[in-house]
């Protein structure tokens, strides 16, 4: 696969276009949502391409229970197809003993988030994430489509400002996630988000701006 090649082609289409286009090009696709704060723009977008499409939801144990409650309400809204991931139990009971995430962020997001992942990548050819290039320095630079270890990464809204995102949403009358409304911008785990611009309440008081699913 020319990365260079499709990613010219796929630089002059809209997001929808894209989508529509990827599934000409790639027949094992990945798709994830954090049901985040702009997760329901492309879970919405995919509702209207693809819909039977499998949707899998990273159940690291720590999520708000506004997200959860959200994820739910997007669900039976869209009729998603979703299937929740977890991590492995015991290893996941040593993060909540030990409080990982105080004392190594890294090995946190890397047991509860990253190894779930790694172990569904072998099945498929490209994964699907809503990434915008707007949100932190190190998406800045990346394009439409980058090569992700042994995966093909597809950002469809990278080139989409969160103003866009959220003129979407209002245009079509979808639920906002509950949370934004309190000042949270972002949302990962209850324990490490704060609410903030952007995704400035993330990881607060760390040097820490990614959970190492996108680097």
């Amino acid at each position: 696969m020319n990365l260079d090649k499709i990613n010219k082609k796929y630089l002059l289409l809209s997001p929808e276009q894209r989508i529509k286009e990827l599934y000409s090009d790639f027949s094992k696709v990945l798709f994830t949502s954090s049901f985040g704060t702009t997760s329901v723009f492309l879970l919405h977008l995919f509702h209207k391409i693809k819909p039977d499409e499998t949707i899998y939801f990273l159940d690291t144990t720590y999520h708000f229970n506004e997200t959860i409650s959200y994820k739910e309400q997007l669900t039976a809204l869209l009729n998603l197809k979703v299937i929740d991931i977890k991590p492995e139990e015991w290893k996941n009971k040593f993060t909540q003993q030990d409080k990982t995430w105080n004392t190594d962020p890294d090995l946190c997001c890397s047991i509860n988030k990253v190894e779930p992942i790694e172990k569904l990548k072998p099945n498929f050819e490209v994964w699907i994430s809503g990434l915008m290039s707007t949100q932190n320095k190190h998406r800045r630079k990346l394009k439409v489509f980058e090569r992700k270890d042994d995966i093909i990464k597809f950002y469809p809204l990278i080139d989409l400002t969160e103003k866009e995102v959220f003129d979407y949403i209002k245009k079509y009358n979808l639920p906002e996630h509950p949370l934004l409304s309190q000042g949270y911008n972002s949302v990962g785990c209850f324990h490490c988000t704060v609410a903030g611009k952007g995704r400035g309440g993330r990881w607060i008081n760390k040097s820490k701006t990614e959970c190492g699913l996108h680097l």
